[in-house]
């Protein structure tokens, strides 16, 4: 089973221990700026630092996944809740 906040955390269901929202739109944003810059470093010919970016790029995927799987959790918790970018 997958709960919205992990075991041991200090936040509660009304003061959450991460703000999803926010975590997810600057996940997005990490994902498209680190595919671009790791184009244009191998476009450039810079292949250790299209690696290195790719590599947060694949991060930033897998960020992606773990917030979306607890915002799903979330909203199994508490059906019909509506949440702003910083809750």
């Amino acid at each position: 089973m997958t709960r919205s906040q992990p075991r041991r955390a200090r936040g509660t269901v009304g003061h959450a221990y991460s703000a999803l929202n926010l975590r997810l739109a600057l996940a997005g944003f990490g994902l498209v700026t680190m595919a671009v810059f790791a184009g244009l470093a191998f476009w450039a010919g810079v292949v250790w630092l299209g690696v290195v970016c790719a590599v947060f790029a694949a991060v930033a995927v897998v960020d992606l996944f773990v917030i979306q799987r607890r915002r799903a959790a979330r909203r199994r918790e508490q059906p019909g809740a509506r949440h702003s970018l910083f809750e």
